[in-house]
C-alpha cells in the first residue's frame, strides 16, 4: 500500500522536460509515463518519443533564449497546463535547464551554480579556491598556453573539453609532442556537430593526471540534504583516450575510502550550493585521498538507473521527479548488504569501423543474471571510437550473490554474444593509414567509414522491412518541367509525396544549389538516394555529374552510373557501339565541324540532330530533309548557332516503339507492355516524327500522334525481335535499375534502335510509368520495384575486404 501511495503523489503532475535525447533515453520517458505524470517536451522535433508526450514546445535547445521564448509562449496559452517543474536528463542542457528554473521559479539548480559544474575549468577554479583537492590545472587557448602548461606541470597529463560529456576529446598525454598534436586535433575538429554537448563552448583545459580508483557518487538531494547516495566502481578506462569499459555496483572499495568519497561529495555540493537535484559525483580514490573529477548535474546515463533500482531498489528517475516537482522525499536508508551485486560491460571495438556480424544467442535472455542488454548498432552502421569517433556496440550488465558470482556471470553472458567490425585496411575502401601519429588521418578516416557504412548497410538490408529505409529524393523543381501546364511537373516532388504516404521518411535533395547537396549528403543518414536529376539551369551534362556526387561521396543511388548517363548523351559514341555488336540502327555520320565531310552514300530524306542533348532538344519539323542544301542548313544549325556535334541519320518512315525495362542484371531483366507512337494523323508537311514542340502538353502536334499502350496488332515475331533487340542494347550500353529504348519499325517490320534513355522520367504520366499501369504496377509500386532493384544490384557487389575487429563467443 505504501508503494502505491508514493507512486500515486506524481499523478497528474506535470512535467516540462528539456530534450528528448537520443533513442538511448527512451526508458526514461517510459517510466514518467508509468508514473502518472503529464510531459511536456521541449525539444526542436518531433521524433521517436513522441508516443510518450503529451505536448510538445518546439524551440533549438542550444539557442537558450529561443527556448525560454518558446516556453513563456506555451505557458501564456495554456495557462492550465503550467509545469510543475523541469528537469533534463541530457548533460547538453543542463545550463538550459538551469535558467528555466530561474526564469520560472521551479525548484532546481540556479544558473550561476550549474555554470561552475559545466564548466570544468570553473569547476576546477571553484575547487582551488575553496580548499577542495583538485588537480593542477590551466586553459589553453594557443601553443603558447601549452607551452606555459608544460613548464607548470609534470606528465602525465590530460587535455579535455572544457565543457562535454562522456570521454569525448578526453585524451592522456605523456609527452611534448603527444599533447602539441592532440591541442592541434581538438582545436581543429572539436564542434556541437561531432558532439553535442560541446555547443556550450569549446574552450579547452590541461591538467596533471590524476593516478586512482575511479568511481561515481550517485546522489539525491533535497533542500540541501542527502536523502541517498550511492558508490559504483568503474573499470580500468582504455587510455589514451579514457573509453569507459564498464562498472560494477556497490564498490568494493574500502569503508573508510567510501567514505571519504562521500564526504568529499558533501563538501563539494554544500559549499558550490546544489540544494536540490539528482547529481551524478565522478572522482578518483587515491593513495592521497579522494579527488573530485566532474559534477553533473543530471542523473547518471546509460545503465547507472538500472544499476542503482537493481543494488538498492531505488528508483532516481522517480525520487528526480518528485524533487523537480517540490514533492518532499523521506530519507532512504540504504542496507548493509544490496539487493544485488551488479556489474555490466560496454560492447566496444578497437578500432573504428562497420560493424558486419551481430548475433545474441537468445538463450542469454533466459538466465536468472541477465539484467540489462542492450545493442545500439545495426549490421553495416559505422561504428567510430577514438580518434574518429566516442561510440560503442551497446552494454550488458549482469547480477549475483557477491561481487566475484556477478563477475563470473558476465564472463559467461559475453559467450552468448558476437559481434565483429571491419576496421581499416589498406586493401578495402576503408583506407588503412600509416599514422605519424594517433591523429593523423582521423578526419579522412571517419568520412571514408561513414559514407563506406551506408554501403554496407544497403548490402545488409531485407527487402521484407523496405519501409525502414531513409530515403534520398535528388532533383530540381526548376529543371523538372517536363509537360508544360501538367498537373505533374515534378516527379521528384512527386516521388516524395508517395513514398511519404507509404510510411519511408524521406528527404529532397534541390540540386539546384550543388555544394549545399553534397554537404547535406555527407551529413545525412539517407540508406539510399532516388537520383532523378535530369537537368540543373537547363545544362543536361549535370544529369551525369550528379550520380557522379553521389558515387565519389558513397552514397547508394538507383539508375545508372555517370559513365552511362554520359555516354548515352554522347549519341556518336552509342551509334558506334550499337554498330560494333550489331545491333541494328539506321545508316549514319556525324560532324563536328562544318569542314568534316558527310559520307555520300546515305539516303535521303535524313534527319540531322545534336549529337548530345536528350528528350528531343534541338529536333524540329525541318531537321528532317530531303537535299544537301536543306542538310547543309541544319548541320550549321546545330554545330554553329546551338554549339554542338551533329548527328546524321537515315530517316525511317514507321512506328516508334518505346521498350521500358527493369533491372540490372540478364537474370533479372523484366521488360514491360510495349509503347507504340503511331504518327499517321499528322497533319500536311509534318514529318512523323518526336519533335521538341511535340513533347509538350499544350501542343498541338501531340495531339496528333497517337499511343498505344499496350502495341496493338503486333504479331508475335515482330514483338519478340524488338524486345530481345532492346535488351542486347540496355545490356550493352550497361544500364542499370530502369531504362526506355526507343525503336523505330519501318514498313517491312525491320526494327532500327534509336536510343537508350537511361533513368527515364518517372513523372506519374511517363512512358514507363502508364506502361507498368498495364501489368497492375502502380506509380508507388513502381517506385518500391526500382528502389529494391537498386537494393539487390548493391547487395551483388563485391563485399568490403576487411580485416575484423571480432568478439566472439
Amino acid at each position: 500500500m505504501k508503494n502505491n501511495k508514493r507512486n500515486e503523489e506524481l499523478r497528474d503532475k506535470t512535467l516540462l522536460v528539456i530534450n528528448t535525447g537520443s533513442i538511448k533515453k527512451k526508458f526514461v520517458l517510459q517510466r514518467l509515463r508509468k508514473l502518472g505524470l503529464r510531459i511536456i517536451m521541449l525539444n526542436k522535433e518531433k521524433n521517436w518519443a513522441a508516443p510518450l508526450v503529451d505536448e510538445w514546445i518546439f524551440a533549438d535547445t542550444t539557442n537558450h533564449d529561443e527556448s525560454l521564448r518558446a516556453i513563456t509562449a506555451f505557458i501564456t496559452a495554456n495557462p492550465e497546463m503550467k509545469p510543475d517543474g523541469a528537469i533534463t536528463f541530457w548533460e547538453d542542457d543542463v545550463l538550459l535547464t538551469s535558467k528555466i528554473v530561474d526564469k520560472f521559479d521551479f525548484i532546481g539548480i540556479p544558473f550561476r551554480i550549474a555554470k561552475k559544474a559545466r564548466n570544468k575549468y570553473l569547476f576546477r577554479e571553484f575547487c582551488a579556491a575553496n580548499g577542495i583537492v583538485a588537480p593542477r590545472h590551466k586553459l589553453v587557448r594557443s601553443v603558447r598556453d601549452i607551452r606555459l602548461a608544460m613548464e607548470a606541470f609534470k606528465f602525465p597529463m590530460v587535455i579535455k573539453p572544457a565543457y562535454g560529456a562522456s570521454s569525448a576529446y578526453v585524451i592522456k598525454v605523456e609527452n611534448k609532442e603527444e599533447i602539441m598534436d592532440s591541442f592541434e586535433y581538438m582545436r581543429k575538429n572539436m564542434s556541437a556537430n561531432t558532439e553535442s554537448s560541446l555547443s556550450d563552448g569549446l574552450d579547452i583545459l590541461v591538467e596533471e593526471y590524476i593516478d586512482g580508483d575511479e568511481v561515481d557518487v550517485d546522489i539525491l538531494l533535497q533542500n540541501g540534504k542527502v536523502k541517498f547516495y550511492s558508490i559504483s566502481d568503474n573499470y580500468k578506462t582504455k587510455e589514451p583516450f579514457f573509453v569507459e569499459t564498464g562498472q560494477s555496483i556497490p564498490s568494493s572499495l574500502p569503508v573508510k575510502s567510501q567514505q571519504d568519497l562521500i564526504a568529499l561529495a558533501e563538501e563539494t555540493l554544500e559549499k558550490m550550493g546544489v540544494q536540490n537535484g539528482c547529481v551524478h559525483f565522478e572522482a578518483k580514490s587515491t593513495k592521497y585521498g579522494p579527488v573530485p573529477i566532474e559534477v553533473n548535474l543530471r542523473m547518471g546515463g546509460d545503465e547507472v538507473y538500472s544499476f542503482i533500482k537493481g543494488a538498492w531498489d531505488v528508483d532516481l528517475i522517480e525520487n528526480a521527479s518528485k524533487i523537480a516537482c517540490g514533492i518532499y522525499i523521506d530519507k532512504i536508508d540504504r542496507p548493509e548488504v544490496p539487493k544485488k551485486y551488479i556489474t555490466g560491460q560496454y560492447f566496444l571495438s578497437d578500432q573504428s569501423g562497420v560493424l558486419v556480424t551481430s548475433d545474441v544467442n537468445e538463450k542469454i535472455k533466459k538466465k536468472a543474471y541477465l539484467e540489462e542488454l542492450h545493442v545500439y548498432k545495426q549490421i553495416g552502421d559505422a561504428l567510430l571510437v577514438p580518434p574518429e569517433g566516442y561510440e560503442y556496440l551497446g552494454w550488458l550488465t549482469v547480477s549475483g550473490d557477491n561481487l566475484l558470482d556477478s563477475q563470473d556471470n558476465l564472463r559467461e553472458a559475453l559467450k552468448y554474444i558476437s559481434y565483429s567490425v571491419v576496421k581499416f585496411d589498406t586493401t578495402s575502401a576503408l583506407g588503412k593509414t600509416s599514422r605519424k601519429n594517433r591523429f593523423s588521418s582521423a578526419v579522412l578516416n571517419k568520412d571514408i567509414l561513414m559514407r563506406r557504412a551506408k554501403l554496407e548497410h544497403i548490402r545488409q538490408f531485407s527487402p521484407d522491412n523496405m519501409q525502414n529505409l531513409h530515403i534520398g529524393v535528388l532533383g530540381n523543381p526548376k529543371s523538372e518541367l517536363y509537360e508544360s501546364g501538367s498537373d505533374h511537373l515534378f516527379p521528384g516532388k512527386n516521388i516524395e509525396k508517395v513514398l511519404l504516404k507509404r510510411g519511408y521518411k524521406v528527404t529532397y535533395f534541390d540540386v539546384g544549389d550543388m555544394p549545399r547537396v553534397i554537404s547535406e549528403l555527407k551529413s545525412s543518414d539517407v540508406d539510399l538516394v532516388l537520383n532523378m536529376c535530369n537537368q540543373v539551369d537547363n545544362d543536361v551534362a549535370v544529369r551525369a555529374q550528379a550520380a557522379g556526387v553521389l558515387d565519389v561521396l558513397q552514397v547508394p543511388y538507383t539508375g545508372s552510373s555517370p559513365l552511362t548517363l554520359s555516354l548515352c548523351m554522347d549519341k556518336i559514341k552509342v551509334k558506334k557501339l550499337l554498330n560494333y555488336h550489331n545491333i541494328p540502327t539506321p545508316k549514319w555520320d556525324y560532324a563536328y565541324t562544318m569542314e568534316d565531310e558527310i559520307r555520300n552514300d546515305l539516303k535521303y530524306p535524313l534527319i540531322v540532330k545534336p549529337g548530345d542533348t536528350d528528350n528531343s532538344i534541338g529536333i524540329t519539323n525541318e531537321s528532317v530533309v530531303t537535299n544537301k542544301e536543306q542538310l547543309e542548313r541544319q548541320v550549321r544549325r546545330i554545330i554553329v548557332e546551338m554549339g554542338r556535334p551533329a548527328l546524321i541519320e537515315e530517316y525511317i518512315e514507321g512506328d516508334e516503339y518505346d521498350v521500358c525495362i527493369l533491372g540490372s542484371d540478364e537474370n533479372d531483366f523484366q521488360v514491360l507492355p510495349l509503347s507504340r507512337s503511331i504518327f499517321k494523323n499528322m497533319p500536311e508537311g509534318y514529318w512523323h516524327i518526336y519533335t521538341q514542340e511535340s513533347k509538350l502538353m499544350e501542343s498541338e502536334l501531340k495531339k496528333n500522334i497517337q499511343i498505344q499502350r499496350p502495341a496493338k496488332n503486333i504479331n508475335k515475331k515482330l514483338e519478340s525481335l524488338i524486345t530481345e533487340i532492346a535488351l542486347d542494347t540496355y545490356a550493352i550500353l550497361d544500364c542499370l535499375d530502369y531504362g526506355r529504348i526507343e525503336i523505330r519499325v519501318d514498313k517491312d517490320n525491320n526494327p532500327y534502335v534509336l536510343e537508350l534513355n537511361p533513368n527515364p522520367s518517372l513523372e506519374p504520366k511517363s512512358c514507363m510509368t502508364e506502361v507498368a499501369k498495364l501489368i497492375h504496377m502502380n506509380y508507388g509500386d513502381l517506385i518500391e520495384e526500382i528502389i529494391n532493384t537498386a537494393i539487390q544490384r548493391y547487395k551483388e557487389e563485391a563485399p568490403l575486404l576487411v580485416q575484423s575487429v571480432t568478439h566472439e563467443r
